[in-house]
Formats: structure tokens, C-alpha cells, sequence
């Protein structure tokens, strides 16, 4: 459990939880993040404890750490979204509504995901560079948590960003030379705000798309809140591919599902299929 993520009551959460757990006759161990190792700390536990399932109340990014922590261990995970950005839990339709979570983290129902390897890192669902990793930067400077947290910090990021940004992009299929305000390695359809910005999308097909949005334009970013993603090509492109090289002009804010990882002028990632079962 995060204690930090999002703006939820966690320790009713926990209990409810142990609850579920001692009607279903299981032993349960909790741990909390303190952000001092804790994958080191979570791996240890685990050692010692032969977990059929490991449950997490987080954003994002706790739930990334824990995808981390297992990636050779195959234990299956349950989600229960508590985090200030949702975004994996929302793509796979679990609820953010705690009984309903974790009814569905302690069930049968398991699905296998793809994973795209970035840079060395996992991501679950969307990571990206320009725009909206510098909102995620400024969020984690912010004191406000949630929602409300981002949408403070969605201005201030707009009068200061550098956009737009200039990217080459290589994939099996050849090299683009691309200017934009964002560019986006999605393996879902959404963002953790709703906004739906990849409808061809899907998180076990063996591939994942590289979206290009050329520039802002309020009316379709507004769509794509309104889940209508009928993009004008003017405003956003994208190649489906299974591999990636993108290299920029000039160093890019760059975040992995809600986490600020600095900045970086290249990148890789390359799909990693069937690597993540989730309770759904």
C-alpha cells in the first residue's frame, strides 16, 4: 500500500481488505511504501512468504514498482486503484469503487497484458515525452494530490513548456522526422484522466502504438475527454509497431504511467508479450 497516492482513505481500504481475506480463510501480510527501497524491502517479503497474489493500493506508478519487483516471479497481481492518476486499472475496467476492486483483486479472473520496455523500464500502459511529462514533473513539485493537483498545474505548465519538440522516429517500417508537442508510447486506449487517445490500443496483441500530436488544439483534446477520438491527422499521427528508436533534437521531459524520469534526448523500447497477469 501507498500511503501518499491519490487523496482515498487507505486504512479503510486495508480493512476491508483483511476482512475479505479471513472470510476466504488467507493469510495476509501488509506492507507499507515509504519510499526507501521498497522494491528491495517487497522482494525480501516475498522470499519469505510464498504469495498466490499480490495486491496493490496505488497509482500508477506504485503498481509499475510492483510489476518491477515481480517481472520473474509470475505471481498474479490484484489492483486496487487508489492512486491520484488510475490509468491501468481504468484501461482494464476495475472499478474504482473499493468493495468492487477488491472483490475483483481476490477473483479467478486473471488476464495476461504486454509490457513495453522503455529504456530499461517497464511500462504498463502509456509513457511519453514533451508536454505531458512536464505536467507530471510539475505535479510531483506540487502539494496538492488528485485531480485537482494536475488540473493547478496544467497552466503554468503550458506558459513554460519549450514545445514544440522535434522527433525522429525509427521503427521496422522506416524513419520519421516529426515536430510536435508530445510523443507517446502507448500500450491502452486511455490516459488515467479518461482521455482516450489510442482507440486501436490493446494490451495483448503483441504490439503498441507510437502517437505523435503535432500541436494544441483545444477542441480536439476536448474529444478525446469526450471519448470521441476522430483526430484530425493535422493534430495527432501514429505508427503501430512492436520496436522503437526515437531521438530528439533537444533534451525532452520524458514519465513512465505517471512518473517524472527527467529528461532525455533518445530512447528504445521494444514490446515485452503476455508478461503481466492482472485480476480483472
Amino acid at each position: 500500500m501507498n500511503p501518499i497516492s491519490g487523496d482515498t482513505d487507505k486504512e479503510e481500504v486495508i480493512q476491508k481488505v483483511e476482512q475479505q481475506a479471513t472470510q476466504r480463510d488467507l493469510e495476509l501480510r501488509t506492507y507499507h511504501t515509504t519510499g526507501k527501497q521498497d522494491p528491495e524491502k517487497i522482494a525480501e517479503l516475498l522470499n519469505t512468504f510464498e504469495a498466490d497474489r499480490v495486491l496493490v493500493a496505488g497509482g500508477d506508478g506504485t503498481i509499475k514498482m510492483l510489476a518491477e519487483t515481480l517481472r520473474d516471479q509470475h505471481i498474479p497481481l490484484g489492483i486496487l486503484p487508489t492512486g491520484s492518476a488510475n490509468g491501468l486499472a481504468y484501461n482494464l475496467g476495475i472499478s474504482e469503487v473499493a468493495e468492487e476492486a477488491i472483490e475483483t483483486a481476490f477473483g479467478n479472473r486473471l488476464r495476461k497484458i504486454d509490457v513495453i520496455c522503455v529504456n530499461n523500464d517497464l511500462c504498463l500502459h502509456i509513457s511519453d515525452l514533451g508536454l505531458n511529462a512536464e505536467l507530471v514533473k510539475n505535479y510531483e513539485s506540487g502539494q496538492l494530490r488528485g485531480k485537482l493537483g494536475y488540473a493547478l498545474q496544467s497552466i503554468p505548465t503550458l506558459i513554460k513548456s519549450k514545445m514544440p519538440f522535434n522527433f525522429e522516429i525509427t521503427t521496422d517500417e522506416g524513419t520519421l522526422h516529426r515536430k510536435g508537442i508530445l510523443l507517446a508510447l502507448a500500450n491502452a486506449e486511455h490516459y488515467g484522466t479518461g482521455a482516450r487517445v489510442n482507440p486501436d490500443g490493446k494490451m495483448d496483441d503483441g504490439k503498441f502504438e507510437v502517437l505523435i500530436f503535432k500541436k494544441f488544439n483545444v477542441i480536439d483534446i476536448a474529444q478525446t475527454l469526450r471519448d470521441e477520438p476522430n483526430l484530425d491527422s493535422d493534430f495527432m499521427e501514429f505508427v503501430t509497431t512492436t520496436r522503437v528508436k526515437v531521438r530528439c533534437q533537444q533534451s525532452v521531459p520524458f514519465q513512465i504511467d505517471g512518473e517524472y524520469y527527467g529528461e532525455v534526448d533518445q530512447l528504445e523500447a521494444f514490446i515485452m508479450p503476455n508478461h503481466l497477469q492482472i485480476a480483472v
